[in-house]
């Protein structure tokens, strides 16, 4: 019966020390993309209408590469001749962050947190 205790306690002892010794995550950093090509673009549209739960997004050849945040607002409503319905638009954009997290470019929903792993594109940490 001792015996079993001090096994079992030996065990938690190991796990607990492999636990401690596990590389810490880095913390994520905002980044920009570089050189964006055709593929990062065409994945960085999927991830987007992916997060927004939309067929199809529209963004500029330059999103994300100036900046670390994206805001997207919905197309504005048209009536039938696709003359823009004039109102209220009380719908809040939508906010995109692409950050650096190892060596991941990675976009991250302000909505819900959601995170898309960019792997066709390349970043680096943007300026301050």
């Amino acid at each position: 019966m001792m015996c079993r205790f001090f096994r079992t306690a030996c065990v938690v002892g190991v796990l607990g020390l492999a636990a401690c010794q596990a590389p810490a995550r880095q913390p994520d950093v905002a980044a920009v993309l570089v050189d964006p090509t055709p593929q990062s673009r065409a994945q960085l549209v999927r991830a987007v209408s992916e997060i927004l739960g939309v067929s199809s997004v529209t963004l500029a050849d330059d999103a994300l590469t100036r900046s670390s945040t994206l805001l997207m607002e919905r197309s504005p409503a048209r009536d039938p001749s696709g003359v823009r319905i004039t109102g209220r638009d009380y719908g809040k954009p939508e906010t995109f962050t692409l950050v650096k997290s190892g060596g991941d470019c990675v976009l991250v929903s302000g909505r819900d947190d959601r995170r898309i792993v960019l792997t066709d594109a390349t970043c680096r940490v943007a300026s301050p």
